[in-house]
């Protein structure tokens, strides 16, 4: 394409598209690849964003594809509530088979993960009859009315579409690099976890709350870790007051962490979980799947919506169940995270501007410090080292609370060579900004 064209088409996207619809790179796609992605200009970029976490068996999967083509030439929609059709039942099989839990299960399939969220409250609440839900601080959850209370981060995502919705109520996640009790793990005995039982008596009563909701790595967040027991003990106070656990994998699931559900880390099943993203290969699809007898709660009728488990999006997830499997996805995700972290561990002694390494599995992050001893945070660095990054040929996202982290959400396909090629243009940035 022509730059006047391509000038053009930013002008028609200015006059057509909404302001708020932010757009992180300025140019274009023409194709995509696996780990790969070429704009209009005919440049080639490595991707590091996975379209925020969907593309985990990597773009334009042929197989992916293969199962798209053939559903879409049989029939794209009936509505599965109007007439149902196979794939819905058998994706729904197949994530009762691998998520979480030695227990019977049930399933929804919907649209997005928000969706997702949204269906875990609604069940959870009938379930209990109670209506408090609780969530934690840095957590993200979605751009919905409900979703959006629940999210933590006011900018860009709450601020100005309030009032919010009633009953939820927000406790600190256990972010040991800026524990908000000033403790240290492992001396603090998990000071962040035993505070649920003090926040029934301080901000809602434990007869009164429905569920807890928590990504088991917390994603927009800023990819933050708890410790391997922070789980076991929500999972116990949970069970003391009959609360429903809900785990929000929207973005740690389909093997980022190097399992197939990053709660597999922890030893703890929840309750529900939610599963989106990276399930639908490219398409948009959610589910939530829990406990069958919590899942049976709501009446005939209760849960549904036109296009959830949409026929083509189902037939797209099934294949991407079935390469996860053939190709051993999660093994390599583990071997890719492994790469990663042991370069930005090498790259965090030579530059003091990285604060923390963390992450489990493929899903890591930096988070960038002005001051290590202070923690202040490199929000501006951070930005510049993302510019970078795209000005030569790499796809980067920051995230966090600050804007301060840099995190890793390539294809799981990608190539060692790839790998290797992207973390030395994140090394070479950190070095020119840490040079300024």
């Amino acid at each position: 394409m022509k730059q006047q064209d391509m000038q053009n088409l930013a002008e028609r996207r200015a006059q057509a598209v909404a302001l708020g619809a932010s757009n992180a790179n300025p140019y274009f796609a023409q194709k995509a690849q696996g780990a790969e992605v070429w704009s209009l200009e005919g440049k080639r970029y490595l991707d590091f964003a996975g379209g925020i976490g969907v593309m985990n068996v990597g773009h334009a999967n042929p197989k992916v594809v293969a199962a798209i083509q053939e559903q879409a030439a049989r029939f794209t929609h009936t509505c599965f509530h109007i007439v149902m059709y196979e794939g819905y039942v058998r994706l729904a099989e197949r994530l009762n088979q691998l998520t979480p839990g030695d227990f019977p299960k049930k399933t929804i399939l919907v649209n997005t993960g928000a969706e997702t969220v949204e269906n875990a409250v609604k069940v959870a609440r009938y379930y209990t009859k109670r209506p408090a839900v609780i969530v934690f601080d840095d957590g993200f959850h979605g751009r919905t009315l409900l979703t959006m209370t629940m999210t933590s981060k006011v900018k860009p995502y709450k601020f100005g579409f309030g009032p919010y919705a009633p009953e939820i109520y927000r406790i600190p996640y256990a972010y040991c690099y800026r524990c908000a009790y000033g403790l240290s793990y492992p001396s603090c005995g998990l000071a962040c976890a035993h505070a649920l039982e003090d926040f029934f008596i301080k901000q809602v009563a434990a007869e009164n709350t429905a569920c807890v909701v928590a990504e088991p790595v917390q994603g927009e967040g800023g990819f933050i870790v708890p410790p391997l027991d922070y789980f076991k003990v929500i999972r116990q106070i949970c069970d003391k007051h009959g609360i429903v656990m809900v785990a929000d994998e929207v973005q740690t699931g389909i093997c980022r962490t190097g399992k197939m559900f990053a709660m597999e880390h922890f030893g703890v099943a929840a309750d529900l979980t939610t599963v989106a993203k990276s399930l639908g290969g490219g398409m948009p699809l959610g589910a939530l799947v829990g406990k069958a007898e919590i899942m049976d709660a709501p009446h005939v009728g209760g849960l549904g919506g036109t296009y959830g488990g949409n026929p083509v999006s189902c037939a797209a997830a099934l294949a991407v169940l079935d390469f996860v499997e053939e190709s051993n996805l999660c093994e390599r995700a583990a071997r890719v995270g492994q790469m990663a972290r042991e370069r930005f561990e090498q790259m965090a002694g030579k530059y003091p501007l990285i604060g923390e390494v963390r992450g489990l599995g493929a899903m890591l992050a930096l988070e960038l410090v002005s001051d290590a001893k202070t923690k202040e945070p490199a929000g501006e660095e951070a930005k510049k080292l993302v510019a970078y990054c795209q000005d030569n040929g790499l796809i980067a996202l920051s995230c966090g609370r600050y804007g301060n982290i840099i995190r890793t959400l390539m294809p799981l396909v990608i190539t060692d060579d790839q790998l290797d090629e992207g973390l030395a243009i994140i090394e070479k940035g950190l070095a020119q900004i840490s040079r300024a």
